[in-house]
């Protein structure tokens, strides 16, 4: 049993490229279930700014918005290379 009179502390990872995967994938998830196509309606935000691209369900806009569109980009960027990078050992 913990000890009552010290402070527990909570953490979770905060990296910058944790959280922006975390929001992507609720993003992702939440456009999905409304019926969207997530891929376009991400491009369409990435592209243009405009929030409305992303459904406001599960708080998938608000979350969005506190991700920088460049860090969005260097996500995606950052793991089609990676998987790309995979594919090509295999052949």
């Amino acid at each position: 049993m913990a000890d009552i009179n010290n402070t527990q502390y909570f953490t979770f990872s905060t990296d910058p490229e944790t959280r922006v995967k975390m929001v992507l994938d609720i993003v992702y998830n939440a456009m999905e279930e409304k019926g969207y196509n997530p891929v376009n309606q991400i491009v369409g935000y990435i592209m243009s700014g405009d929030p409305t691209y992303i459904t406001s369900h599960k708080n998938a806009r608000s979350m969005i918005m506190k991700v920088e569109r460049d860090e969005l980009v260097e996500e995606l960027l950052r793991e089609y290379i990676k998987n790309k990078s995979w594919q090509q050992d295999k052949e």
